[in-house]
């Protein structure tokens, strides 16, 4: 973080100060809401919750090397002073604090947001910014009005470009995201049926999405919309903007496209990419064609700030997945490959994961073997929820999956039923209550050469039947 004196901490955050003996005492370290992440220098904001409020911790935040806490009300202890910014809103603060943080940088802000992909794409962008400069980006999927402030206040005068996951669960939420942190290039990836419960309809998701690019500055000013070509609700945003427009995509004009898309080696991408100052050659290392549509998007960043076609192409071709439990390929000692992309899902991701399932499965990295989905639910879907399940489990069918391993509730059973009412399917699904069971039935029935996909929305908890067939087989990582 910028070193910011307590008194331009108060004043910024319009704070009273409680126990301060010095004001001009810097904060050089991280600001964190969980006391055990607290460093020498930091500063410590207290939130209250419903099972665990923070101002119990203060104290020992203070103890930990804290200069001071960010508090609700005034906090003592019997031992010691707790110099404490006392706020209305504790989380209201942090938003302010991060706004003032990120108009003192001399720093790019790109921040970007979809329906599905956003994670493994912000991804891409950091490991491709990080070979032209310092670069923050938001770690795993912290994109909302708490993540996002903490990871802008992560960086420093060396940050050179900020990158910075949004996510919405309504409409408004990306305009105060973007409040916060005054983006100069926007990204769109796709409109989706995430969250579309809360939404009300893919066009309000639109919406919401589309406040992003109205928060860019003017083209004059930098401002720099990119917009996936391929999506017609996001290409529409066009009009939403001031700021200069970029496509991407495999549409012929898309500014930056993928031609000769193929899979190979067990399901890895590889294409042409084209970019309006030439064209280079990329083979990723991640896992599935709908990577494609995410490299595009980081490529078309890249080559906004200023990187060579051949650079994007080799971090392209060098690039990883930095956030946990997102395709995450696995191959047990006895063969038998685990793809933990448990940490969400939606029905496009789920479409992806299949299709990439499918692709591992019969492009020779599992020869002889079968192809294992192991499903549970995908939460807020709302209306559509019986629909939309039901089409996953139709498609495992279509996409000839041999196995599928619907776990959970209502919800897993809608799947379960799509897979057996789509053409002949009876044994190849089966529906199974939770992890447990799941877990007992792939341990009796895998064999060397199967690849087992594990996927669900986040509050299933489904990586514990991935994990616990990794337990102790002496895995790989690929």
């Amino acid at each position: 973080m910028i070193a910011l004196s307590l008194a331009e901490i108060i004043g910024i955050v319009g704070g009273q100060p409680h126990d301060i003996p010095d004001a001009d005492r810097k904060v050089t370290g991280p600001v964190v809401i969980d006391s055990r992440e607290v460093r020498p220098g930091g500063l410590f904001a207290a939130l209250p919750g419903e099972r665990v409020d923070g101002h119990d911790f203060a104290a020992r935040a203070v103890a930990e090397g804290a200069v001071a806490v960010l508090a609700a009300r005034p906090v003592s202890a019997a031992d010691a002073p707790v110099p404490s910014i006392v706020v209305p809103d504790v989380q209201a603060a942090l938003g302010a604090l991060a706004r003032a943080v990120v108009l003192r940088l001399d720093a790019t802000v790109v921040a970007l947001t979809g329906s599905a992909g956003k994670t493994s794409t912000k991804d891409l962008i950091a490991q491709l910014l990080r070979r032209h400069g310092p670069t923050v980006w938001t770690p795993g999927s912290l994109n909302n009005e708490l993540g996002l402030p903490l990871t802008a206040m992560s960086a420093d005068e060396t940050t050179r470009h900020l990158v910075l996951e949004m996510g919405a669960r309504g409409k408004g939420h990306i305009r105060y995201l973007t409040d916060l942190t005054p983006p100069r290039l926007g990204l769109v990836l796709n409109v989706g049926t995430a969250h579309i419960g809360e939404f009300g309809g893919r066009e309000a998701i639109a919406e919401a999405k589309g406040e992003l690019v109205e928060a860019l500055p003017a083209a004059a000013e930098g401002g720099v919309a990119l917009l996936n070509a391929d999506d017609p609700l996001v290409r529409a945003m066009a009009t939403r903007t001031k700021a200069r427009t970029v496509l991407f995509g495999e549409a012929a004009d898309a500014d930056v496209r993928a031609e000769n898309v193929r899979l190979a080696d067990g399901g890895r991408p590889s294409f042409t990419l084209h970019t309006p100052t030439g064209c280079s050659e990329v083979t990723m290392r991640l896992y599935g064609e709908h990577h494609v549509s995410n490299a595009l998007a980081a490529a078309a960043v890249a080559h906004e700030l200023g990187m060579s076609v051949d650079e994007i192409a080799v971090a392209l071709s060098e690039a990883g997945q930095l956030s946990r439990w997102r395709m995450e390929v696995t191959e047990r000692r006895d063969g038998v490959t685990v793809v933990n992309d448990a940490y969400n899902a939606n029905p496009e991701s789920m479409r992806a994961a299949l299709r990439a399932l499918v692709a591992m499965g019969t492009a020779g990295q599992a020869e002889g073997g079968r192809t294992w989905a192991v499903l549970g639910p995908m939460a807020e879907l709302g209306e559509e929820s019986l629909a939309e399940h039901d089409a996953v489990g139709r498609l495992a069918v279509r996409l000839n999956v041999s196995k599928l391993v619907a776990v959970g509730g209502q919800e897993a059973a809608w799947l379960d039923m799509g897979a057996k009412n789509e053409g002949s399917w009876g044994e190849e699904s089966v529906h199974v209550s939770d992890v447990r069971a799941a877990v007992d039935l792939l341990r009796s029935e895998l064999r060397p050469g199967d690849v087992v996909l594990v996927k669900a929305s986040r509050s299933v908890g489904l990586e514990r039947v991935a994990q616990a067939l990794l337990e102790g087989e002496g895995e790989v990582v690929r």
